[in-house]
């Protein structure tokens, strides 16, 4: 009844007593979530009274939506969450929506979960480069990036990989994983962009090594120091746990030496000192580093090497590209594979095996790289002589020339020769 009605009612009396049953009724508008009960149900229409003006009305498009088993549920007397889609219709009555206010519900409880740390089952729909797409039991869907996954899972060795499509190898393997449950937290949730962002890691390591987050990850910055615990590892780094804040120690920051196998310096659960080299995106990718902790050896013994120099070393590790050798702790060079031998080489193992003792000769030192540039086919392997070098023309001649810090073979190496 409008006001305008109101004020044809002659009787002072009767006219104050609607007035003042209608103010009982609560207004609303479209896009409101409320409670209501259930008052009236048949097989294509739900009435809820939501103490409005009149009952609400769900129809039967809406309970098709709903499911038949979820409607079975439903009895009169019921409390539900409703959505308001119309306040007040042509026959006067309230349109309503249970689906609308059913995901309004399970944002809520996503919101309630990450707050409470709460472990929900999602299934796995889809994997990408970047990680996993699951679903919840209410169709919502969130991502797991690639470093909120299980490593153990993901990564059957912690060996640093050389000339192979790494992410390839992993995506196959995740591929695994399509139509399975798994377990995950909820680490952001954005209703407004219908963004999820779920961990398993943080189930599978962060509850068994019972870390508590006592930082926030944007109050971090640049050459912090921190106390921190491994929680996994994979070919490319270390993940650990600083103050409840996950990241990422990558290979080349784990020592000043070089690291082809991880698992021979670090487990699961060693405690750990860290630097915080980089924060990004608020906190959510964060970088650190264990070896700026300590001085770089490097700097100092590489002083007394220098180009043209003959030195002994051991054959450390053998890739497409070339081999690595020490030449004592902390000092390591590449044979390039065109160094090898004179002779065409189709794979660095065919001349050289891990373990091997090798006589080699400097062609190059970069201190910002902290690279040497070696060679094998120049130097006679019984006496330890340079025997060969490369003018412009790809001619051997009899010594090598070396001044200067430059590397025959190159330009400014030839013009010099």
């Amino acid at each position: 009844m409008s006001d305008l009605q109101f004020t044809k009612i002659k009787d002072d009396v009767l006219r104050q007593k609607l007035e003042k049953s209608l103010k009982q009724f609560k207004p609303y508008k479209p896009g409101d979530f409320t409670w209501g009960k259930v008052v009236y149900k048949s097989d294509n229409v739900l009435l809820v009274d939501i103490g409005a003006r009149a009952e609400g009305v769900i129809d039967g498009r809406e309970l098709k939506a709903l499911g038949k088993k979820e409607f079975k549920k439903l009895k009169e007397g019921d409390k539900i969450l409703v959505y308001v889609v119309t306040p007040e219709a042509r026959d006067g009555s309230v349109v309503l929506s249970i689906q609308q206010a059913k995901a309004y519900q399970d944002w809520i409880e996503l919101e309630q979960a990450k707050k409470e740390g709460k472990v929900l089952k999602v299934k796995v729909v889809e994997v990408n480069s970047g990680g996993l797409i699951c679903e919840l039991p209410s169709g919502i869907r969130g991502f797991v990036p690639l470093s909120q996954v299980d490593p153990t899972r993901v990564f059957d060795s912690t060996k640093k990989h050389y000339g192979k499509d790494v992410m390839s190898e992993v995506q196959k393997k995740l591929a695994h994983l399509l139509d399975e449950e798994i377990e995950v937290k909820v680490l952001e949730v954005d209703r407004s962009k219908g963004k999820v962002i779920f961990s398993e890691k943080a189930v599978v390591f962060e509850d068994k090594l019972g870390i508590k987050a006592t930082v926030s990850p944007d109050k971090l910055v640049p050459g912090q120091i921190l106390d921190a615990v491994v929680t996994a590892l994979t070919p490319f780094g270390i993940f650990v746990n600083a103050a409840g804040v996950e990241g990422l120690v990558h290979v080349s920051e784990l020592s000043w030496d070089k690291v082809t196998d991880i698992s021979k310096l670090y487990k699961i659960g060693d405690k750990v000192k860290v630097m915080v080299l980089d924060v990004a995106d608020g906190g959510r990718r964060v970088a650190y580093s264990i070896k700026r902790l300590t001085p770089d050896p490097w700097l100092k013994k590489i002083k007394k090497y220098k180009v043209g120099d003959v030195v002994e070393g051991t054959v450390e590790d053998i890739v497409d590209f070339g081999a690595f050798v020490r030449i004592e702790e902390g000092i390591n060079g590449l044979i390039h594979i065109s160094e090898l031998s004179n002779r065409l080489v189709k794979h660095p193992k065919d001349i050289v095996k891990p373990g091997q003792k090798v006589k080699v000769v400097i062609l190059s030192i970069s201190e910002t790289a902290r690279h040497l540039s070696l060679s094998l086919k120049r130097v006679d392997q019984k006496t330890g002589k340079v025997v060969q070098s490369v003018t412009r023309r790809g001619n051997y001649k009899s010594k090598l020339s070396v001044k200067n810090n430059t590397e025959p073979g190159t330009q400014e190496g030839q013009e010099k020769e």
